[in-house]
């Protein structure tokens, strides 16, 4: 169940996120509403991973698949493309992931 929780956790700060630009700096209330109850939902969720998971193993999956899902909807809907070492940089992030998930003894499998 942990990993559906931080899946929830991941998509619920993904579209926090991806929705800031706009809220217009917080000045419109209906996108800045979303992005607040976003963030009050991942955090939320995260509480309940980490019943089962170590915080540094969470926040890096959460953090490192964050940045990557962040990256590919502003690609999509802000056309804010990233370059190669961008795109190298998240590479790394996946596969530092994959590793700790894989060879970690911190992790539960």
């Amino acid at each position: 169940m942990s990993y559906i929780y931080l899946a929830l956790a991941v998509v619920a700060e993904v579209i926090g996120t991806s929705l800031l630009k706009s809220t217009d700096e917080f000045t419109k209330l209906t996108p800045t509403a979303v992005v607040v109850v976003c963030y009050i939902v991942a955090m939320w969720l995260l509480t309940l991973v980490l019943r089962e998971m170590a915080v540094g193993i969470v926040y890096a999956i959460w953090s490192g698949l964050g940045i990557v899902l962040v990256t590919a909807v502003a690609a999509v809907y802000y056309k804010e493309i990233p370059d190669l070492a961008a795109i190298i940089g998240m590479v790394l992030i996946i596969s530092g992931i994959v590793v700790m998930h894989l060879f970690s003894g911190s992790m539960q499998h």
